[in-house]
């Protein structure tokens, strides 16, 4: 019989899973034969967050050029590399231009398609549009993939699961919100992904809270404004989506009127809008693979603050400082060599005197704890006066972030990419790395905060700033901060602006929750234990499982996402072909020594006609809400879709 993989969830992480199978099979697989099923409800390649049916209002906060699923040289990976197109290239467009998520669905889906279609012929795919909800199964033997909808387990001699990012039940405090809100006759939307979220109770004209200020709170803004009928206008004449002139907003008297606040009390800062010019910060400097296996020896492990975060803190300022003694050396005293020598043996202490005696513009010093909290200590006499001021704020960093004068920032992005590469080895690190990441470096575009302004003169968006609070009494939400002291705002509806956090405790996901509850190893942030090296699932004994293996953010290596920018190394990509390559040896070890499917059981693999029939690209897949199976009887299982790989007749 032929072994049978299983991966559970076929969005973008699950198509990268697949492009590395198939780049690392001639070596290691050869023409044997194999079984991939994916399941998924979404379609494979796209996914549920990034599939074709939604809004064409929603853009990637990428530009083209900077998106890609296949490999290059810079990824340090033992598999071949197998090159392919950036969806700037694939789809002949600008690479400058962000693309709506419509279109990059489409380049997943056809990536999905370019992979199955690479696949050696003994490899057949097979995608099951539904949800896994159950694995069973000993250590050592076969393991029992349960679908919704079916009766029996499919067998599978190997499981991944690539889930993406996924639904939560309520924390306690949403509980309570959620419970106020129906006892009072109000509006409470919990966190969710903002184009899944029913949005209709949302009514023309009423105030409605909102807490959260990133890429969540982006979506909700256009969906509520655009997506209600109304329109941007630029003001010069010029094309709205540019970044460039001042945007007015013609409102259809359809929106309402969103009041939003967070922790920091301002957007996240928006894409960097020039190229990169002259020598690059040689980077890793202080914070490389050395620095990172230092860490992991430890014998009592790392604390991130403590240990961590000052090297992280000296390689950003590192490529900040050397950018700016190269390009702007009229902004500096001194010789670069003589400030890096100095730099390099220096603690934070005597770092910061030296910058203060040879960058004489506090403007051009990096100040990382400024720029996560630049509200910290800001105080506003009024709510208008609040508006002005961040109205200010927001115009200043569109300012910054398209002048090339300010390009140490830049160098910033560039050692943040690098940090972010290091310390995807390090495990689960906390969320607090994550979201100062995705603060300073995974913004909306320029247009979008531009289109904050022009919402914001038009009297649609009303800013609350740091520190916000809601409290639930007297029959409303009322929401103030720490920015206009003894301030607050009434209203009848709060949306919660961010995504799930992804717990196994709280995972809506069945198979989640069963696996939590059958002793699966979870990190202290509440995410699958895996092993660093190749993915495998761990106990909580720290024992890894030899046929069931994770990728994605549900687990402790959550820190790199499904696609990356070209050339910059792809840490998703090197984790994707280090658990292909442990799932192909074992595959093909297992089938020659273990006897491979000898064992009795329910095998729904498929053994009649439909058994040939395999992957044709059609379906779904995600890098949210992803499951997979293990097979159809004569291919009519009701929602699945047989499709045909390489060599196959469909």
């Amino acid at each position: 019989m032929r072994p049978v993989l299983v991966i559970v969830g076929a969005g973008p992480r699950g198509t990268g899973l697949l492009e590395r199978i198939a780049a690392n099979a001639p070596e290691l697989y050869g023409d044997s034969g194999l079984d991939i099923h994916l399941v998924d409800p979404h379609p494979p390649g796209a996914g549920r967050i990034w599939r074709q049916e939604q809004s064409p209002l929603l853009w990637m906060n990428s530009q083209a050029q900077d998106v890609t699923m296949f490999t290059d040289e810079t990824v340090a990976m033992v598999g071949p590399v197998r090159p392919g197109p950036t969806l700037h290239e694939w789809a002949d467009i600008d690479g400058r231009v962000f693309s709506d998520r419509q279109r990059l669905g489409a380049y997943l889906n056809w990536v999905y398609e370019d992979t199955v279609a690479a696949l050696p012929p003994g490899i057949r795919v097979q995608y099951h549009a539904g949800r896994a909800l159950r694995i069973a199964g000993p250590r050592e033997g076969r393991q029992q993939v349960w679908l919704e909808g079916r009766a029996r387990p499919l067998l599978a001699d190997l499981v991944v699961l690539t889930l993406g990012h996924l639904d939560a039940e309520l924390d306690d405090e949403q509980r309570e919100l959620a419970s106020y809100a129906q006892a009072n006759g109000l509006v409470h939307l919990p966190p969710d992904f903002t184009a899944d979220s029913d949005l209709s109770a949302l009514r023309p004209g009423e105030p409605v809270l909102v807490r959260g200020f990133g890429l969540a709170f982006v979506d909700l803004m256009v969906l509520l404004t655009e997506g209600r009928g109304g329109r941007f206008e630029e003001s010069s004449g010029g094309d709205p989506g540019s970044g460039e002139g001042e945007l007015t907003y013609l409102p259809s008297g359809r929106e309402p009127v969103l009041y939003v606040g967070s922790r920091r009390g301002v957007p996240y800062h928006s894409k960097i809008d020039y190229d990169w010019t002259g020598e690059r910060p040689p980077l890793p400097r202080f914070f490389g693979p050395d620095e990172v296996d230092a860490l992991l020896a430890r014998p009592d492990g790392f604390d991130f603050r403590r240990d961590v975060w000052p090297l992280v803190e000296k390689e950003l300022g590192f490529a900040h400082y050397h950018r700016l003694f190269t390009v702007h050396p009229e902004r500096t005293r001194g010789a670069w060599s003589d400030f890096e020598e100095k730099y390099a043996a220096a603690d934070p202490a005597e770092r910061e005197v030296l910058v203060a005696s040879t960058v004489p513009d506090p403007a051009d010093r990096l100040d990382l704890d400024a720029l996560d909290r630049p509200l910290e200590g800001v105080r506003y006499p009024s709510y208008e006066a609040l508006q002005e001021g961040l109205r200010e704020y927001i115009r200043d960093d569109l300012t910054r972030r398209h002048d090339p004068s300010y390009s140490p920032d830049l160098a910033v992005f560039l050692g943040l990419l690098s940090v972010y590469g290091q310390l995807v080895r390090l495990g689960d690190i906390g969320s607090w790395w994550h979201g100062y990441f995705s603060y300073l470096a995974s913004g909306p575009p320029g247009p979008r905060l531009r289109q904050m302004l022009a919402l914001s003169r038009a009297g649609l968006l009303n800013f609350l700033g740091a520190d916000v609070t809601v409290t639930a009494e007297d029959g409303v939400f009322r929401a103030g901060g720490a920015s206009v002291p003894g301030a607050s705002v009434e209203a009848r509806a709060l949306v919660e602006a961010r995504l799930p956090e992804p717990t196994l405790e709280r995972a809506r996901d069945s198979l989640l929750r069963e696996l939590y509850d059958d002793g699966v190893g979870v990190t202290a942030e509440g995410l699958l234990a895996v092993d660093r090296g190749d993915g495998r699932l761990l106990d909580r004994d720290g024992r890894p499982h030899p046929r069931r293996f994770a990728l994605g953010p549900h687990t402790e290596a959550r820190g790199s996402g499904a696609f990356t920018r070209p050339r910059t190394g792809g840490p998703a990509f090197r984790q994707n072909d280090a658990t292909a390559r442990a799932a192909l040896a074992f595959l093909w070890t297992a089938a020659r020594h273990d006897g491979i499917g000898d064992d009795d059981g329910d095998d729904v693999r498929g053994v009649g006609q439909g058994a040939e029939r395999v992957a044709d690209g059609r379906g779904t897949g995600r890098d949210d809400e992803l499951i997979a199976e293990s097979g159809v009887e004569n291919g009519s299982e009701r929602g699945v879709e047989p499709v045909a790989g390489h060599g196959t007749a469909a």
